[in-house]
């Protein structure tokens, strides 16, 4: 960010320079598309038009291709030969080089063009996060195709209350994948997939878990093509950190073939589903260019990620945070692919690859660092971490104390960047500044180039009212703004999704506060926020405080209705062999009242063997106050662990 800054605003301070990417849009995505070397035709005109929120776009008249992008960055001087580390949990490890990753790509892209796959089809992939599933991504992206994703633990109705909506033409899906200790088959599951999806055309399947799996158990029609991904692309992953000049040769043939089609810029690229707790998840379309400037002015500006660096992000192919991650190939970065329990054998696991791999940047979330602090690791006791600069983390806030762990058993001089966004936007509102002192539990401010504000129900900022809780809020476009849902074409579930709730200006959902240093504290979902006796809490200040207790491994609140108002309700899932004794009740409730406030105490407390939580790791309060009163939960494919919603019926504790 340094350089940009000394670029853009030499006499000023990072204050300056936000104030002068919102005041100046046009002039502050057209340095980010030069600062972050895009590639494509500009075209003539503005970076920004000028409008209403919905109305306005960005680069009109540029063409850009997001697979180009990519695949070009291993050009970018400084970068490795390395593109790609695949790591899984069972200790397989493979790279794949620049030159073996273009001519993977390029052979696929072919085999896609023979399929019929072209400009604005879709392309949907039922994958781990192997590197098979960024092939497939960039060789649709590379047609115009437009790219969709989920992960492999997603079922049968999972899969198709997602893909059915967008009517893929080719499904890419593996055999199975591995997790928790166990190969788990997805191979005969295939079939029922395919028999959902009539417009497909053709299946590929990765053999992830044989060799060769046994094609002949998925149904040929007349229409439908069966092959297997090694036969298509010819991946041939590698242990060598450099491809021989033959390869070489070989990719540059294949690259020649197969030119990107570079698309004007607010052309979809992806679809990215909403967690679907309350309902079937919303298909979110994303212009891939604009998630490619939007992601450019976080990783490079706000994450410091340069080419040669090594970043790695624990995610599932059915979570933004993977469209993030891959982006970074852009910039000459090696991406580290995971895929596995982050918990395999035992909570370091992650802290290990990051020390084995000389990671730069290291994502995670705030439920690692928390477990990991429980769990006692001290990865900083085993491993230096010569080349770690920055540990982001996201997916709920973390706690002053995740950030206490960080700085004392992981590395001291690391910047730690707490970042908050969404499927909604695939990337950030808010997060980190390299340059910016770290407070433990806040986050240190917004993204360039993104107007946030936290208004309180009447409309008004806080911003000179620090720790008043508001709603977190948009006030103009960016480029990673979806274009639209799917399936609603006056665009009525978009308007109601983001704007309904301030007129033109966008609301994320969030329940926030500023601080003093003029950084951002989310409270939790607004959806999930809690109203007792009139008073809004956010459900994070609860876990904050209540999982500080050693005896306690993850908590969840709920409003329950009751005697005509809301009472809190919360529930713990206590370290093993640990009763919920008066003894810890009263911890408990000590501690909300004295750290927080009277209104935070609940009103019932009770122990549950587990608490259900979508496959990206979130808390699924929603579902659970379903449960609790009485209402058909709407969506349980959405969640990772759906039996876990049977320890909330008919609690007897809740009946009084």
């Amino acid at each position: 960010m340094a350089a940009f800054a000394a670029a853009h605003q030499p006499q000023g301070d990072q204050d300056t320079l936000y104030e002068w990417s919102l005041r100046n849009p046009d002039a502050f995505w057209e340095a980010v598309w030069a600062f972050g070397g895009v590639i494509g035709d500009r075209g003539t005109g503005p970076a920004v038009t000028d409008g209403e929120i919905r109305q306005t776009r960005f680069f009109p008249a540029a063409r850009v291709s997001y697979a180009e992008n990519l695949l070009a960055g291993g050009d970018r001087a400084g970068a490795g030969d390395v593109a790609i580390i695949y790591r899984r949990e069972d200790g397989l490890r493979r790279e794949l080089t620049w030159p073996t990753l273009r001519a993977a790509v390029s052979r696929l892209t072919r085999w896609f063009v023979e399929q019929g796959v072209g400009p604005g089809d879709h392309v949907a992939a039922w994958l781990p996060n192997i590197p098979q599933t960024v092939i497939t991504m960039l060789a649709a992206n590379s047609l115009g195709a437009v790219f969709t994703s989920t992960s492999p633990d997603f079922g049968v109705a999972g899969v198709l209350d997602r893909f059915s909506q967008v009517q893929p033409k080719v499904l890419v899906a593996a055999d199975g994948y591995v997790y928790g200790g166990k190969h788990h088959e997805r191979l005969p599951l295939i079939a029922d997939v395919t028999a959902g999806l009539p417009t497909l055309q053709a299946v590929l399947v990765v053999g992830e878990l044989q060799t060769s799996p046994d094609l002949a158990t998925i149904p040929r029609s007349l229409d439908l093509t069966v092959a297997g991904f090694a036969e298509v692309a010819e991946t041939q992953a590698t242990d060598s950190r450099a491809d021989s000049a033959p390869g070489r040769e070989l990719a540059t043939a294949a690259e020649a073939a197969m030119a990107p089609v570079r698309q004007p810029f607010s052309e979809p690229g992806f679809v990215l589903y909403s967690s679907g707790t309350t309902g079937a998840p919303k298909c979110i379309v994303h212009s891939a260019a604009g998630i490619l400037l939007k992601q450019i002015s976080e990783q490079q500006l706000h994450c410091d990620i340069r080419a040669g660096d090594t970043v790695f992000y624990y995610t599932t192919c059915g979570w933004m945070m993977w469209n993030w991650l891959v982006t970074n190939l852009a910039h000459g970065a090696t991406i580290v692919l995971y895929d596995g329990s982050p918990f395999a054998p035992d909570a370091m696991v992650l802290w290990d690859l990051a020390a084995q791999e000389q990671v730069s940047f290291f994502g995670t979330s705030a439920k690692y660092i928390d477990a990991s602090a429980k769990a006692g690791t001290d990865p900083a006791a085993v491993h230096r971490f010569p080349k770690l600069r920055t540990i982001a983390s996201t997916g709920s806030p973390l706690n002053a104390e995740g950030y206490e762990y960080i700085y004392e058993h992981v590395k001291s001089d690391v910047h730690l960047a707490s970042i908050s966004g969404g499927t909604d936007i695939c990337g950030c509102f808010v997060g980190g500044d390299p340059t910016k002192p770290v407070h433990a539990g806040e986050i240190q401010g917004p993204i360039l180039g993104v107007p946030v504000d936290v208004w309180d129900e009447a409309g008004a900022t806080t911003v000179d009212r620090p720790g008043v809780r508001g709603e977190l809020v948009c006030k103009a476009a960016i480029p990673s703004m979806p274009l639209r849902f799917m399936a609603d074409p006056d665009d009525a579930r978009y308007n109601a999704a983001y704007f309904e709730r301030f007129d033109g200006t966008w609301a994320q959902g969030d329940f926030a506060s500023w601080t003093e240093h003029g950084g951002l504290v989310i409270h939790g979902r607004a959806d999930a926020t809690l109203n007792a006796g009139g008073v809004r809490i956010g459900t994070a200040e609860i876990y904050r405080q209540v999982e500080q207790l050693p005896d306690v491994q993850e908590s969840l609140a709920i409003g329950q209705e009751w005697d005509d108002d809301t009472r809190i309700v919360l529930f713990v899932r206590l370290a093993p062999d640990m009763p919920l004794d008066e003894t810890l009740v009263r911890q408990i409730r000590t501690r909300l009242r004295t750290q927080c406030s009277p209104r935070h105490v609940p009103a019932r407390i009770v122990a549950v063997p587990d608490l259900p939580r979508t496959r990206s790791g979130k808390l699924a309060e929603l579902a659970v106050a379903d449960v609790v009163h009485g209402r058909t939960v709407r969506n349980t494919e959405a969640l990772a662990n759906p039996e876990s919603l049977e320890f909330f019926q008919e609690i007897a504790a809740l009946q009084v």
